[in-house]
């Protein structure tokens, strides 16, 4: 079976360099939310996009969800991929090191936009984020599934989201959060193995069906998934019933 964008995880390697002046940082690295992780004792905010807040929620099917911590759990799964290559080019006002990071299976950056768990951000964005973007839109992933925010704009309204961010700023000692683990993704099983149903709709559109949606039992699966960030990450999109 065809599934779209798997031509854009095994071409992530050909992503502009990064400046040949960047410092390097590697090594495993822990998520902090959507768009920031911690390398043994460094906190990184990935350069080019900016994610939902960890507090932060969106609407998808009419309900309320929380868009920032599942942007931190996709996060989290990208991470599994194996240890990081930093290169970072400078820093934010909060200290963090700004950077774009690499394993090696992705672009981090790269692959949260195109998940719609991020958008491209500020002028060092590169190109391809845009693209991803655009992608994500047209087939409804991640926060394009429904209405949001844009995090920026969620943070302005909402200041008191992150007031040990705004207080690391000022001190000149300030003690480091231990990072936070996104909370585990639910698991869809039956007495075959992974229950999520995937399908190439009549109308072109690589659709997921979970346990109990209206047309999961009349479905033919040509893919099954355990997760929906599985279902996502191979180029699906959930069923709106």
């Amino acid at each position: 079976m065809r599934k779209p964008l798997i031509s854009l995880a095994l071409g992530l390697a050909t992503l502009a360099s990064p400046p040949a002046a960047a410092n390097v940082l590697a090594g495993p690295a822990e998520v902090i939310d959507g768009d920031t992780i911690d390398m043994t004792g460094t906190r990184i905010r990935l350069l080019g996009i900016d994610a939902p807040e960890s507090a932060q929620q969106c609407r998808r099917d009419g309900t309320a969800w929380d868009c920032g911590r599942e942007a931190a759990a996709a996060l989290h799964e990208i991470l599994a991929a194996g240890p990081l290559e930093c290169f970072a080019q400078g820093t934010d006002r909060y200290g963090r090191t700004l950077a774009t990071c690499r394993n090696a299976l992705f672009d981090l950056g790269h692959e949260m936009v195109r998940r719609g768990l991020a958008v491209p951000f500020g002028e060092d964005a590169p190109s391809e984020y845009g693209e991803a973007r655009d992608l994500a839109r047209q087939l409804q992933f991640g926060m394009w599934a429904g209405e949001f925010e844009e995090p920026a704009a969620w943070r302005a309204a909402n200041p008191q989201a992150a007031p040990q961010l705004a207080r690391a700023a000022s001190d000149e000692s300030p003690v480091r959060a231990a990072p936070q683990r996104p909370a585990r993704e639910r698991r869809y099983t039956n007495a075959f193995g992974c229950a999520i149903k995937g399908n190439h709709s009549r109308y072109g559109d690589y659709i997921y069906h979970l346990p109990g949606q209206k047309y999961y039992d009349g479905t033919r699966p040509e893919a099954l998934f355990c997760t929906e960030s599985e279902a996502m990450a191979a180029g699906f999109r959930r069923s709106k019933e």
